[in-house]
This record gives structure tokens, C-alpha cells and sequence, in this order.
């Protein structure tokens, strides 16, 4: 079973990944501009992120994978960008599917340690996201370590399930 560390959502969290080879982002095709984690490593890259979703090459939509190099400007060398569809629409069926089919494809690459955000939702409760992550992300992640890119409720939840 992998080990989680839950770190803040931020610059402040991604200068702290140490050991993680690489980071895992989950991106909408209705996230414009781009929130949380994947807004800071887009910021980090200069605008990389942004770029290859203007140019269309990657758009977020369901099933949508995306590989690309940190160059350096993240401790992180690979990342790994995840299409969720509508984020309008993400219930906890598709973000249990997305997070699973994260997992597999992180294992088949061979990731040891793994960064990544649990994604929010409308319709998604701090509990929902939890179970998702536990349940969905877990199991299927073949890797040693996850560094958890975490907000305070899902911190909260996640706690709250432990016992």
C-alpha cells in the first residue's frame, strides 16, 4: 500500500515535493483560466500548460493524456495532465473513474512516487473527494509514495475516515 503526505495546495507545496517523480494534474475542458495546482505549475512553466491547450493539441476532455517535461522549473521532472471532461459535471462516479485510470497509467510508467490534487467539483463534497482518492486512487497506484496536494477540507475528510 502506498504512503500518502498531504501537502498544501501552492507554490509553497510544489517546492516541496522532494523524492516524487512525478506530478499528477487534472484538467477540465471548462477550466479557463486554470485552477489551483495545474494554474501554479502553469505559472512555473511559464505558460507551457496554457499554450498546448490554446494550440488544441490537448483540450481535458474525457480520456484526454497529456506527458509533459518540467524543464527543470519544478523539482518534479514529469508531468502527467489528466482530461476530466466538464468539471460542471464531475459527480463521484467520474472522479472515482478518473482517479483509477490515473493510477494505472502512473503504474505502467513506472512512477515510484507521484504528486497530485484530488479534483473538486459543484457537485462534490469534501467527503466525496476522500472516498475517491481511498477507494479509486489507491488500490490501483502500484508506486511507494504520494505526496497529496491537499485543501483543508479534504485534509479534514480524509482524517475523519481514518478512524
Amino acid at each position: 500500500m502506498s504512503q500518502t503526505q498531504t501537502l498544501d495546495v501552492g507554490l509553497e507545496g510544489l517546492d516541496a515535493l522532494n523524492g516524487v517523480d512525478a506530478l499528477c494534474l487534472f484538467v477540465a475542458e471548462d477550466d479557463r483560466p486554470l485552477p489551483s495546482s495545474a494554474g501554479y505549475v502553469d505559472w512555473r512553466l511559464c505558460g507551457a500548460l496554457s499554450r498546448v491547450l490554446q494550440g488544441g493539441f490537448f483540450t481535458g476532455v474525457k480520456d484526454d493524456w497529456l506527458l509533459l517535461p518540467s524543464d527543470g522549473k519544478l523539482t518534479v521532472p514529469r508531468i502527467f495532465v489528466v482530461g476530466l471532461g466538464s468539471r460542471k459535471r464531475l459527480d463521484p462516479a467520474s472522479l472515482g473513474e478518473a482517479l483509477a485510470g490515473a493510477a494505472k497509467v502512473l503504474s505502467r510508467a513506472k512512477v515510484e512516487a507521484v504528486a497530485l490534487e484530488v479534483p473538486q467539483g459543484s457537485s462534490l463534497s469534501d467527503s466525496a473527494r476522500a472516498e475517491a482518492y481511498q477507494r479509486q486512487f489507491l488500490p490501483a497506484f502500484k508506486g511507494g509514495r504520494v505526496s497529496l496536494l491537499a485543501d483543508k477540507g479534504l485534509v479534514g475528510s480524509l482524517s475523519s475516515r481514518k478512524g
